[in-house]
């Protein structure tokens, strides 16, 4: 998975945000997503094991139960760590060694899968102990039912941390990033302004990946359409009409330059392109081959997104 340029991520597919059942309806709209995406050139499938409680896995494993071959073409990643809200009961997040491997037998079997690709810790969970997640990733490795692991909205240091009493290396860190969430680019250039301190950030995590192979996926990458068809400030204004310039001078779509413009920065970084629209899925498939924006081009979006000249 790791050499994908992009990945679709799954969290829309499978009905509402509730414990109903999905219905026919929602496996068809999932295999027309589906079909779209492998029309926009992306084999790769992010999925939670949250995601609709469990219903975008089990509609997309209902897809691939009845695509016999479509499998071996794609590669799937999940993730596990996070527990829903449930009665009385708050959201926690449980990184646990027995609750992880129990998570990921869930997963396979709502996916109809005897293996994952990838597998994400979902989010840092304090009581975690990082011997315990070592051996609960080795023994998914070791049974065939994981084959490569990483995490997902974590910092350099809880990345260290995880890593050091795992003999496996991990892969891919996914956290949010676009051309609106540019706070993990920001950290770098804020170092000793008096604008560094209104960064939530962790400066270093960037640099920390890029030193250690770990590639960053980055969700929300299309910032809900700020720049393509939603903008909502002045500075959304500018730099939509900048992307549609783009668009039109590379015979590409406004989707297309917001991807590239992640994909132009040398940590390789891989949208998570999230929209169930058939359309605007196909609107992102030049972001499969290689980005296009020159040096100036890259800054200029930047600049522009930013309201404010660099310091």
């Amino acid at each position: 998975m790791m050499q994908d340029r992009m990945i679709y991520g799954c969290m829309r597919l499978g009905g509402g945000w509730d414990r109903e059942p999905y219905g026919a309806a929602d496996v068809s709209h999932a295999q027309a997503v589906v079909e779209a995406v492998l029309e926009a050139g992306i084999t790769a499938f992010d999925h939670a094991d949250i995601y609709r409680h469990g219903k975008a896995e089990a509609v997309f494993g209902e897809i691939l139960a009845r695509a016999p071959g479509l499998r071996q073409r794609i590669t799937l990643q999940t993730k596990c760590g996070i527990r829903v809200a449930d009665g009385d009961a708050p959201g926690t997040y449980d990184l646990r060694g027995h609750s992880i491997v129990q998570r990921v037998e869930e997963s396979l079997t709502r996916l109809r899968t005897d293996y994952l690709d990838t597998l994400l810790l979902h989010r840092p969970d304090p009581l975690a102990v990082p011997e315990d997640v070592a051996t609960a990733l080795t023994s998914l490795h070791r049974q065939g039912l994981v084959r490569q692991f990483g995490v997902s909205n974590m910092s350099a240091a809880q990345i260290a941390r995880l890593q050091k009493p795992f003999e496996l290396p991990l892969i891919a860190n996914q956290l949010e990033m676009s051309l609106y969430r540019r706070d993990w680019l920001e950290a770098e250039i804020l170092v000793n302004t008096p604008g560094a301190a209104e960064l939530g950030f962790p400066l270093g995590t960037v640099e920390y990946c890029r030193a250690n192979s770990v590639r960053l996926q980055a969700w929300g990458p299309l910032a809900q359409g700020r720049y393509t068809d939603r903008p909502e400030t002045e500075a959304d204004r500018a730099t939509a009409a900048l992307v549609r310039r783009l668009a039109e001078r590379k015979g590409t779509t406004a989707e297309t330059i917001v991807l590239w413009w992640l994909q132009s920065h040398p940590a390789a970084i891989v949208p998570v392109i999230g929209t169930s629209r058939p359309d605007r899925i196909r609107a992102c498939g030049d972001g499969a081959g290689k980005p296009e924006l020159s040096h100036e081009e890259w800054y200029q979006l930047w600049i522009t997104a930013r309201g404010a000249n660099l310091p």
